[in-house]
């Protein structure tokens, strides 16, 4: 089972992103949960979007460790990397995580989301998009196929080119 934690801060998309992975998963033929938890500020509070993945039955619908962690901001580095064991992958976002943890992780992935999706695309706001990218391709828990599909099943009318583009991003990202 694959269990991942999105997190960030409030109004990066994590929550959206979540959904849009479980929702690929699906589309797969998997078993999704997600969930998630925020703060109380709408912008700019930790905010964390969790979800497990299985070809079996899933019996509980909390992470007991995670796999994956996305941090896409110092605090969510902080504070949600903690029960990452050092087997687990480690995903940042270089632009807003300076310090990793001291803890060692056998890989972790520092990656210009933020900035590619900025230069790339000319907004931040694609930023979770191409983080989904980028763990598509490093984790291969999603087809990319599918990965698109939910994608563009949840995202504004409209943006759907600069949403594939995003996704395609993220990839090349992934060395």
């Amino acid at each position: 089972m694959q269990q991942l934690r999105l997190s960030g801060t409030g109004g990066q998309g994590l929550i959206l992103a979540g959904i849009i992975l479980a929702e690929a998963a699906l589309l797969d033929g998997k078993n999704a949960i997600q969930s998630q938890s925020y703060g109380p500020e709408a912008r700019g509070g930790s905010s964390k979007s969790e979800v497990l993945i299985s070809k079996s039955v899933i019996h509980y619908p909390k992470i007991t460790v995670p796999n994956v962690v996305l941090a896409m901001s110092q605090e969510a580095c902080k504070k949600y990397t903690t029960d990452l064991p050092e087997e687990g992958i480690l995903i940042i976002d270089n632009q807003f995580v300076g310090t990793l943890p001291e803890k060692k992780f056998k890989k972790i992935y520092e990656l210009a989301i933020t900035h590619t999706a900025q230069e790339g695309l000319g907004k931040a706001l694609f930023a979770n998009i191409v983080a989904l990218g980028a763990i598509a391709k490093i984790t291969g828990v999603v087809s990319i196929e599918s990965l698109t599909k939910a994608v563009l099943n949840r995202v504004p009318k409209g943006t759907e080119e600069l949403n594939e583009k995003a996704i395609k991003l993220g990839m090349e990202l992934v060395k």
